[in-house]
């Protein structure tokens, strides 16, 4: 993201992936949609998130490797609440300020809780995402242990950038930056892509919602 923080176009962005998806969870008129309308709102009012997928959907592949060249498999994490989003070290605005909330929401949750939940960061710019770049971010956040970050090559990452419906592009007035989408997706223990924070979530969103999702 620009130094001036999130604009329209992330908000707009996250819209047009939802409703692209089929997934907002708002309520419809008409007969034959009025139960499929009335379980969306329900489920929109269980969870403390700006949007739930209805219906949730299996989550995308992901399989990249962290900033130590292991390998990481969103798989894995099956019996876990798992969120994912998308970030670059050198961001200005957004990404720290999702790495900061995403902590602070840990740190409301019981212990019992954060250990059913696995926080997976993916590099919207590999440029600047080197090994000692990624630990100095997670250090800086306190974050080191808490929330693994994944990174690639310029074609692994693109294939998951497209897969999970998240934008990257090098801004063209300052290249130092890139614009992309500033998004929290929270995934069931079953697998199911099932919520959708904005970059501005509360932490309590996280906290509350966090549960919910370990036991889906």
């Amino acid at each position: 993201m620009r130094k001036n923080g999130p604009d329209l176009r992330v908000m707009l962005s996250l819209l047009a992936l939802l409703i692209a998806a089929g997934a907002v969870a708002l309520a419809t008129i008409g007969g034959s949609s009025r139960a499929k309308a009335q379980r969306a709102k329900a489920l929109s009012e269980h969870f403390q998130a700006a949007a739930v997928l209805e219906p949730p959907t299996p989550a995308p592949a992901l399989a990249l490797r962290n900033y130590l060249g292991q390998p990481v498999n969103i798989d894995s994490y099956r019996g876990k609440a798992v969120l994912v989003t998308f970030l670059y070290t050198t961001c200005p605005d957004i990404c720290p300020l999702i790495t900061s909330d995403l902590r602070v929401a840990q740190n409301l949750m019981s212990a019992a809780t954060r250990a059913k939940l696995q926080i997976i960061a993916v590099s919207v710019d590999p440029r600047v995402d080197t090994r000692q770049a990624v630990a100095a971010f997670l250090a800086r956040h306190g974050m080191t242990g808490r929330m693994l970050y994944l990174t690639g090559s310029a074609r692994e990452l693109a294939g998951v950038w497209k897969a999970w419906g998240v934008g990257s592009s090098q801004d063209l007035e300052q290249p130092q930056f890139v614009n992309h989408t500033g998004i929290v997706y929270g995934i069931t223990a079953s697998g199911k892509r099932m919520t959708v924070y904005s970059p501005e979530f509360k932490p309590a969103e996280i906290a509350h919602d966090v549960p919910l999702l370990a036991a889906g």
